[in-house]
């Protein structure tokens, strides 16, 4: 039998390959091994030749090429990276090309643990056929192959050998040889670059020096509409780090970025890709500064007031998250003043959403407009506390009553939305004299009958605390309120009263 037995030594494994169906024998042995700590695997398995089981993935059954992978993926990882370099490079070499993909990603995983690691990566810079075979994964037709060897692949970045093994080496080859294949595949290969291009702006040079990075900004233009809307969304990604940005406005990506928005008026197939050139401007002006963004590229600012009155809820869609985007900077709140009776549209548009529609659309309006109206403390100016109550007031003539009752609808999701609204206002001392100015709302802060998922309990109790952590609070409120709510925050988002209790246990 191939289990352990007392002295912890898995005794041999060849008992394994004499037996007819050897299927029994492996199904003991998974057993034994998911039973035994890795660290006392590592002793047992001294000594072990793990190529009886290696050997049995060489067959057409797949209950016994499953039972394989289980053992040796518990197996190996008793082993350290540079053990699996040392005795293992065959058996995964073997595996990276076994019709199976189970095996593959098995091969690639342990592969990914010996490129994490400073002593074994030189074994396997130094062994191209390995890395000839995972690059080679990246265009098989299983996603989740593909993406155990991009992430592989990308790990060797870290390194100047590596980038060099990858970049200044036949593998090069190898990788513009992959991703002529089809679309899909040559997406994988850019996904790589932007993956390995993210890491440091030496392994964003590799990238570019290799012409991956220009091959992919020509897509941006490219006839294919599809092909066009995936290639933003990786130039977003790309835009992400610093150095990145830097790259792609040396090679005035952003102004051509901006020009497209621009020219979407005249295509009609511009739907499908617009949503991504607005979400790469929004991700900009987040990262750099929303004033410089919307004041150096006019017609993204313009596009979002545009998309947030388009009737197309895709479009709202990708307007609104954008706007609660720069909306949530101080900077991005007074860009957005600036704009004076164009931004009063869109946030009418924006109440109208939260009132009525596809429910879905109502989420994003409410939470869109919390993070307009969020100010923290420390940004708490006169004049900031004054834009942010005359957005309040620009919702309705009767905004708390508007958002309590939107917070008392059937849905979860509006409840909560609502209920991050008040949060906003909870710390500014305006929203604070609404809260106790309007008839019943601090009842309905303490009462717990109300919202009943988790997501509710929680975001009321975030509501409670913003209200308690304010120092405005016990004067505006009133020292009576304020203790109540100090009690509810002591007792926790979860809490049940005794009478409470008793009432649901008489209801059952």
């Amino acid at each position: 039998m191939g289990h352990l037995n007392d002295g912890g030594r898995l005794l041999l494994l060849e008992e394994i390959s004499s037996a007819e169906d050897p299927t029994e024998e492996l199904q003991n042995l998974k057993t034994a091994v998911l039973s035994t700590p890795v660290s006392a695997l590592r002793d047992s398995l001294r000594g072990q030749r793990l190529g009886v089981v290696f050997s049995l993935l060489n067959t057409n059954e797949r209950e016994q090429i499953e039972l394989c992978v289980d053992i040796l993926d518990r197996m190996l990882m008793a082993f350290s990276p540079v053990d699996l370099a040392h005795n293992f490079r065959v058996e995964l070499h073997g595996g990276l090309t076994h019709p199976n993909d189970t095996v593959k990603i098995l091969a690639l995983t342990q592969i990914g643990r010996m490129v994490e690691h400073p002593d074994a990566v030189t074994e396997i810079l130094e062994n191209h056929d390995i890395l000839r075979e995972v690059i080679r994964c990246i265009g098989g037709e299983k996603i989740a192959v593909a993406k155990q060897a991009i992430n592989s692949l990308s790990k060797l970045s870290h390194s100047k050998p590596g980038l060099d093994t990858l970049f200044r080496s036949d593998l090069l080859k190898v990788m513009k040889d992959v991703m002529a294949t089809s679309d899909i595949i040559r997406y994988r290969i850019y996904e790589l670059m932007v993956d390995i291009s993210s890491v440091s702006a030496v392994s964003l040079g590799y990238c570019a020096n290799s012409s991956f990075i220009s091959q992919l900004l020509s897509e941006l233009t490219g006839d294919d509409i599809l092909i066009r809307a995936t290639a933003i969304e990786m130039v977003t990604t790309l835009a992400h780090s610093q150095h990145g940005r830097q790259y792609l406005a040396q090679q005035g990506i952003m102004d051509k970025i901006s020009n497209m928005i621009r020219g979407a008026d005249t295509d009609p197939f511009s739907s499908l890709y617009l949503p991504g050139l607005v979400k790469f401007f929004g991700n900009l002006a987040i990262m750099d500064s929303p004033q410089q963004v919307c004041e150096t590229y006019p017609a993204f600012q313009n596009k979002v007031f545009e998309m947030a009155l388009d009737p197309d809820p895709v479009m709202i869609g990708v307007a609104l998250d954008t706007l609660g985007l720069l909306g949530s900077t101080v900077e991005g709140k007074q860009v957005l003043q600036k704009t004076g009776e164009k931004f009063k549209a869109v946030l009418l548009r924006m109440s109208h959403l939260a009132g009525s529609g596809a429910t879905e659309l109502r989420v994003r309006s409410l939470e869109a407009i919390s993070q307009l109206l969020t100010l923290q403390t420390e940004q708490q100016t006169e004049d900031l506390l004054a834009l942010t109550e005359s957005w309040f007031h620009l919702l309705s003539n009767h905004p708390m009553d508007m958002i309590c009752n939107i917070s008392t609808q059937p849905f979860p999701e509006l409840h909560c939305g609502a209920l991050h609204i008040f949060t906003a206002i909870a710390t500014q001392p305006w929203g604070q004299k609404l809260m106790i100015s309007t008839p019943g709302f601090m009842e309905f802060i303490v009462d717990r009958s109300t919202g009943q998922t988790k997501e509710a309990k929680d975001a009321k109790f975030e509501l409670v605390g913003e209200l308690v952590s304010s120092s405005t609070a016990a004067e505006i409120l009133g020292s009576q309120h304020y203790l109540r709510l100090k009690t509810y925050l002591k007792e926790g988002p979860y809490y049940v009263s005794a009478v409470a209790s008793v009432s649901t246990e008489g209801a059952d």
